[in-house]
C-alpha cells in the first residue's frame, strides 16, 4: 500500500518534517517515492511553517494512496489557509 507520511529530518532538538509518498513496508526514513512537501514546527518569523503540493498529493491520493493521521491534518489546515489568502 501506498502512504503519505511523515519523515523526520533536521538535527537534535530541531525538527524539520518531509511530507513522502512511500511504500507504506518500507521504513521511516527510507526511500521515498516522492516528495510532496515539508513541515517545519519549529518555523520563525520570516519562515514558512508548512508547504505542500496539493495537486501531487491529490494524484496520489485518486490512485490510491493513504495518508497518516497527522498528513490528514496538516493538508486540512493548508487548505484552509490557501482558501483565506485567495479570498
Amino acid at each position: 500500500m501506498v502512504t503519505i507520511r511523515l519523515t523526520r529530518r533536521g538535527a537534535k532538538n530541531s525538527p524539520f518534517y518531509h511530507v513522502v509518498v512511500t511504500d507504506s513496508r518500507k521504513r521511516q526514513g527510507g526511500l521515498s517515492l516522492e516528495n510532496v512537501g515539508f513541515f517545519n514546527p519549529v518555523a520563525r518569523k520570516s519562515e514558512p511553517r508548512l508547504k505542500l503540493d496539493l495537486a501531487r498529493i491529490e494524484h496520489w491520493l485518486s490512485k490510491g494512496a493513504q495518508q497518516s493521521d497527522r498528513v490528514k491534518s496538516l493538508v486540512s489546515d493548508y487548505r484552509k489557509q490557501a482558501a483565506q489568502a485567495s479570498a
